[in-house]
């Protein structure tokens, strides 16, 4: 059976994308304690390209079914876990890229390069880093894992922000409220 993509947020209703959120199943990577530890040769680029022993992985369907295996620990090392290995895997800057962003009532949905919707709020914060010059927007993903959003998503929140009404910067999601500027993270 072909993989088909989700459709775009823009084109789905709150209910819709919180159904999609709802049905992704992912491993249970957490209840694993694999014997086994190892390298897997892997890199994910800053870009968001997977890359096993220097070659691009060009199969979207192995990288969405990688990207359910990641794991990062307290060291900020990234691991992918199988119930038999557990395997280290080099990360240039983020796991995932949040490649689309929509304001539907109220909330902010994701998608990631990986086509996982995502909302942000408590279990899934926006963190700011860099300065003012060079900002950078990360959304926390799952079990230490973070998505960087690339410009066009950045601008699509920074859109978000100002016609909100949003001045001093800010987003609100599932009752959280996170600042778009680096020198006002907290």
């Amino acid at each position: 059976m072909p993989y088909e993509p989700p459709p775009y947020l823009a084109e789905l209703t709150l209910a819709q994308i919180a159904e999609q959120v709802a049905q992704r199943k992912l491993p249970p990577v957490e209840g694993w304690a694999p014997e086994t530890v190892g390298e897997s040769h892997m890199r994910i680029a800053a870009d968001g390209t997977w890359f096993h022993e220097g070659d691009p992985i060009r199969r979207p369907a192995m990288v969405r079914a990688f990207s359910g295996l990641l794991t990062r620990d307290e060291a900020g090392a990234h691991w992918l876990v199988t119930p038999f290995e557990k395997l280290a895997i080099t990360v240039e800057d983020a796991a995932f890229i949040a490649v689309d962003c929509v304001e539907k009532d109220g909330d902010l949905a994701f998608r990631l390069d990986s086509d996982e919707l995502l909302f942000a709020g408590p279990d899934h914060a926006l963190r700011v880093a860099g300065d003012l010059d060079t900002p950078a927007i990360y959304l926390h993903v799952r079990r230490g894992l973070e998505a960087r959003l690339n410009r066009s998503t950045y601008a699509q929140l920074a859109e978000i922000a100002l016609s909100n009404g949003g001045e001093d910067w800010r987003v609100t999601s599932q009752g959280q409220t996170f600042s778009l500027l680096p020198d006002e993270q907290g």
